[in-house]
This record gives structure tokens, C-alpha cells and sequence, in this order.
């Protein structure tokens, strides 16, 4: 009889268990998406631009992230300026803002939210562009490159 009732007792245990973990997986297969869009890309000096930044996590609009911020600068500058942004509607971050100065610009959103954090990136063009960023791996390759075409001179 104490046989049975251990059995018993670990077999419960075992699918309370499988139950716990099946839950604790399917919270962690639940990802923070933000999904940067820039209106219009391409826009002209004072020219109004709305950035968005739609916001779900494992599928549902997040109405209520901990900390949202554009952060937008010209390319190879190195002033950026971060702007705080609130809850617009369905899980969208909003911000409209105009440039008075031409050129290639980027925006990062930095989005927090269930514990995760988000940063997307974008380019966009005010007036005529100027000389994009290059990221430190376009820097490699090309330096890279570089040198292969020096050593076969030789």
C-alpha cells in the first residue's frame, strides 16, 4: 500500500511538473517585436516626419512599455538626440518632427519592455543625403579588401 501511494504521489508530482515547465516554455518562446516604419522616408527640409514604433509581445500590443526613446542623428555626427515618446494607440509609439538641415539621417528605437529590450535602426533622407555611417563591419571588409589588393600588387 505505501508503494502505491509513493507511486501515486510522484506520478502527480511529475505532471504538475510537465506543467509548470510547459507554461515556463511557452513564456519564453514570447518575444519583444518592434516594428520601426519612418513616414516619409525620403522628405524635404521642415517637412513634418512621424516615426512609429509598433510594439507587441508574443503577438499582443504593448500599451504599456516601461521606456521608449528615439534616438535620431545626422550621419557622422555625433550628437544624437534621444526623445522620450508615449503610448499613441494599439501598442504604437509616435513622434512627428521636422529637420532644418539636409541630409542622411538614422533613427534607433529603444524600446523596454517585459523585461527585453529592442532597438531597431533606420535610415532616412532629408533634402539631398549626405555621407552615410559605415557600421564597424562594412569598416572590416573594406580595410580588409584593402589589403588583398595591396598584397597582389606586390
Amino acid at each position: 500500500m505505501r508503494k502505491l501511494m509513493l507511486l501515486l504521489i510522484l506520478l502527480v508530482t511529475a505532471v504538475f511538473s510537465a506543467a509548470c515547465s510547459t507554461e515556463n516554455k511557452e513564456e519564453e518562446l514570447a518575444i519583444l517585436d518592434v516594428k520601426l516604419s519612418i513616414n516619409p522616408e525620403k522628405a524635404e527640409v521642415n517637412e513634418p516626419v512621424v516615426f512609429e514604433a509598433k510594439v507587441t509581445y508574443g503577438g499582443k500590443e504593448v500599451t504599456d512599455a516601461e521606456d521608449v526613446k528615439f534616438e535620431i542623428w545626422r550621419a557622422n555626427d555625433e550628437n544624437h538626440e534621444k526623445v522620450a515618446v508615449e503610448h499613441a494607440e494599439n501598442g504604437i509609439y509616435r513622434l512627428e518632427k521636422s529637420f532644418t538641415e539636409e541630409g542622411t539621417y538614422y533613427i534607433y528605437s529603444h524600446v523596454t519592455a517585459e523585461n527585453m529590450h529592442s532597438m531597431p535602426k533606420k535610415e532616412f533622407i532629408i533634402g539631398q543625403p549626405s555621407e552615410p555611417e559605415k557600421d564597424s563591419s562594412e569598416m572590416k571588409m573594406d580595410s580588409e579588401g584593402e589589403e588583398g589588393e595591396h598584397n597582389g600588387d606586390h
